[in-house]
């Protein structure tokens, strides 16, 4: 797939991986929408970026959801590519009551919504000429870090459900890929006070420039980086990384 003159809408532009992608496609020639909860980051990034679209959308919200959908779609009639890339991670203490709103949130942003909104996107993609869903997860879908269980198991869900998609859309012209990041050096996780990322960490504009390439070759499940060893080693690789 080639990631020139396409549009394309991201979720969760406004930071990480989703504001790099975001503005790397704006230079390779797209027409880029962003969405994200901050009016004032998104307004920000529009200065910074003129010709980059945007929409304040809470993705944790159903009906905000539907309202970014239609404005995408009648505002862009040509949106061909969607990006399921919003997601919020969370440390959890398995041994303590789980905060209910934060499990909620976290389980709503990395799963429901990108569900929801795939289905509400289908229909007008399969108008388009060259149309294609991208969704984001981690190498900690297929590996997980046991500190961080619920992001990993929604990570688990959206590759589930990503293979799904795959396989019910085969019979038309909607490519579906997964992109599964390795550690990437984000905002990620920041708010608990947590940093795993390391000096191992993959940087941010090095795994865009992966990403392009796993579209422009069709490859639909893609590990980049150390994630490719994550997916590849799965369970034997569990005890090590919890040790």
């Amino acid at each position: 797939m080639n990631l020139t003159n396409q549009t394309i809408l991201i979720t969760g532009g406004t930071s990480g991986i989703g504001y790099h992608l975001a503005v790397r496609l704006h230079e390779n020639n797209n027409k880029v929408i962003i969405c994200g909860r901050r009016k004032d980051r998104l307004s920000e990034i529009s200065s910074a970026h003129p010709g980059i679209d945007t929409y304040v959308c809470d993705m944790e919200d159903a009906d905000q959801r539907v309202m970014l959908a239609e404005w995408a779609i009648n505002t862009h009639p040509s949106l061909n590519v969607l990006v399921n890339n919003a997601g919020i991670l969370h440390y959890v203490d398995l041994t303590k009551p789980v905060d209910q709103q934060q499990l909620t949130a976290e389980v709503t942003t990395n799963l429901i919504a990108p569900i929801h909104l795939s289905g509400l996107m289908i229909a007008h993609l399969q108008k388009q000429e060259n149309p294609a869903i991208m969704n984001v997860t981690s190498g900690l879908a297929f590996t997980p870090i046991a500190n961080m269980p619920v992001y990993c198991a929604t990570k688990a869900g959206m590759h589930a459900f990503t293979m799904s998609l795959r396989h019910q859309l085969k019979n038309t012209s909607i490519k579906v890929f997964e992109i599964i990041p390795p550690a990437v050096k984000t905002n990620l996780g920041k708010s608990d006070g947590n940093d795993d990322t390391g000096h191992d960490a993959m940087d941010v504009k090095e795994f865009v420039e992966q990403v392009l390439l796993v579209a422009e070759q069709d490859q639909y499940q893609k590990g980049i980086g150390i994630a490719e060893g994550l997916v590849a080693q799965r369970d034997a690789l569990f005890d090590v990384i919890n040790h």
